[in-house]
């Protein structure tokens, strides 16, 4: 009777060790997106780019992107003078899947762009993410952006 009653005891304080795992991988997923969207607010190129999967899908202004050649476009873009203006992330939610290693990552985006002739174009948007924890490091391996109507 001792022995189930020990068994039942150490079951019960493995709970709140199980539980707490899918918040620490949210946390870790989260922290991923932070310093995705911050590579990105900061013009940071190669930091932006090195969240990025080999091979990722990308979804956005109505059509699919290539990443390699998404990299070319944003750093010429970037070196000829334009880039983020703002990118303030709202809404974040995090989910991450059965097995640990996927998780989707969605949020509102209030951004503004300057071209490389100094205008400046804001908009509202939604972007889902899917990373993957790849070689112990989330990547991301498919984004969706959509532009959001303003409704104010």
């Amino acid at each position: 009777m001792r022995r189930i009653t020990k068994f039942i005891l150490l079951a019960a304080l493995a709970v709140p060790v199980l539980a707490a795992e899918p918040a620490d991988l949210a946390a870790e997923v989260r922290a991923a997106v932070q310093a995705f969207n911050d590579a990105y607010a900061n013009n940071a190129v190669e930091a932006y780019f090195d969240h990025y999967a080999d091979g990722a899908s990308l979804f956005f202004y109505g059509e699919r992107h290539d990443v390699s050649a998404y990299h070319d476009e944003w750093a010429e873009m970037i070196t000829a003078g334009g880039g983020v203006v703002k990118n303030e992330l709202s809404d974040v939610r995090i989910q991450v899947l059965p097995g640990d290693a996927v998780a989707i990552a969605s949020y509102f985006v209030d951004y503004a762009l300057r071209t490389p002739d100094g205008e400046v174009a804001e908009s509202k948007g939604f972007e889902s993410e899917v990373w993957q924890k790849i070689d112990g490091e989330w990547k991301v391996v498919s984004l969706h952006y959509t532009v959001v109507a303003d409704n104010s």
